[in-house]
């Protein structure tokens, strides 16, 4: 589970330069010739710890035996230096035929006309059953440019033993249950000045995406191909005051200033004075390197919403598949990804622990807990805003991380904060 997160967090967060992204712009990929070659090659690029050997052995092979005389050409890429890579790749005259990109990249690749317009072929790539929240991710100024791939989310992960010996019989599933939980934890344990009932960083922008849009707010509203910054609503307010909520309810030691991977809360939830934490299922391994018996001591809910008994939005780390606009074998692509997005290949993604992008499917992660509860969370996915420009909102001066960091230190009061963070945003995903 590990490869999602340095997606989500990692790889979408750094801009991709626009220069040498020269395309046509809008085409379809049905422009191209529609009658696959008789013999030939489709390349294929997918990034490292995503398909497992298996799974792309046995689906290059139903691939070739369904195209005779085709051949797979598949290089898996490493994240290191993709941006460039891909870049330069897709302005090309022979660029690969079918590409796998995080979901944020999506709209900029889309955005430079070097992307194949799917739209047309969206049912036969089981468009029925796509992930809602990556679905969206895949789109840009109405047409489908991305093929939901797979997906995971964040979830709270708790200590059964601590909430056991607290008197918590069952997860939160409200709230104001997570708020009474974290009174219970303190009473029990507060004792311990190392205890925390929540680890909860000032800057976890990504757990506060879930607060904004339970309660009824966003980061930002589209505007044809423009956004408009939304921090200062109603909805968005109530959500960050909800996070400074528990932020002070549980008098976490987390840094104001910095985000979950600084210090890596796994770290931190591994010393074994840590009750919660917002994460991702893959967090309990890092943290069982310091105590093995993290990993049986350890449940997870779904982020709990404001109304009793309903999840919270969250956040979708994930992928898309991609046709460059310039490939020979657009076709063929289309044959390859309509395969990927079948019930058998949806079905391997699943062994492999992730959230099938194209399938509802999911009962193939009900035998482990953690990632069950991330399935029926990423039910209710989200994507953030679809700008172009969005990569240049995390690799930079993240202004979402900003305003946090400001009014839970005081800095600033909710209006200013959330005032001085929409005309940040504007400035970068506005035009």
């Amino acid at each position: 589970m590990k490869r999602w997160l340095k997606l989500a967090a990692g790889i979408a967060a750094t801009t991709l330069a626009a220069a040498g992204c020269a395309g046509s712009g809008g085409s379809d990929a049905g422009n191209q010739s529609s009658a696959p070659p008789k013999d030939g090659t489709i390349t294929v690029w997918l990034m490292t710890g995503t398909a497992p050997d298996s799974m792309s052995a046995a689906l290059h092979k139903d691939f070739e035996d369904a195209h005779p005389g085709v051949k797979v050409k598949y290089e898996i890429q490493q994240w290191k230096g993709i941006q460039e890579k891909l870049t330069a790749a897709l302005a090309s005259d022979s660029p690969p035929d079918v590409i796998e990109v995080g979901n944020t990249q999506t709209p900029f690749f889309a955005a430079q006309g070097v992307a194949a317009d799917l739209s047309g072929s969206v049912a036969d790539f089981n468009g029925a059953q796509w992930l809602a929240g990556l679905k969206a991710s895949g789109e840009y100024d109405g047409k489908t440019y991305g093929v939901p791939f797979y997906a995971a989310n964040r979830e709270v992960i708790y200590r059964k033993d601590l909430f056991e010996q607290a008197g918590i019989t069952t997860p939160p599933a409200s709230r104001a249950e997570w708020l009474d939980a974290i009174t219970k934890l303190k009473a029990k344990f507060g004792s311990d000045p190392d205890f925390q009932p929540l680890y909860l960083p000032g800057q976890y922008w990504y757990a506060l995406l879930s607060f904004l849009w339970d309660d009824g707010g966003d980061v930002a509203k589209a505007d044809g191909k423009k956004f408009k910054s939304t921090l200062d609503s109603a909805g968005s307010k109530a959500g960050i005051e909800f996070y400074k909520q528990l932020v002070e309810a549980s008098g976490t030691k987390a840094p104001k200033d910095n985000d979950e991977a600084t210090p890596q809360q796994a770290t931190i939830y591994g010393a074994g004075k840590v009750a919660m934490f917002i994460g991702a299922p893959y967090e309990v391994a890092t943290a069982a390197k310091t105590d093995p018996s993290l990993k049986e001591k350890s449940g997870a809910f779904p982020i709990p919403s404001k109304t009793a008994g309903q999840t919270a939005p969250v956040f979708l780390g994930g992928s898309n598949l991609m046709i460059p606009l310039n490939s020979k074998n657009q076709q063929l692509a289309k044959d390859y990804i309509k395969l990927m997005c079948s019930a058998k290949y949806q079905g391997e993604l699943v062994k492999a622990g992730y959230v099938p992008g194209a399938s509802t499917d999911t009962s193939g992660l009900d035998s482990d807990p953690l990632a069950a509860v991330m399935a029926k969370a990423s039910k209710n996915g989200r994507a953030v805003p679809a700008s172009p420009k969005w990569g240049e909102v995390e690799s930079g001066q993240n202004p979402l991380k900003d305003m946090l960091t400001a009014y839970l230190t005081g800095k600033k009061t909710l209006d200013q904060a959330t005032a001085d963070a929409n005309a940040a945003l504007d400035k970068i995903i506005g035009g």
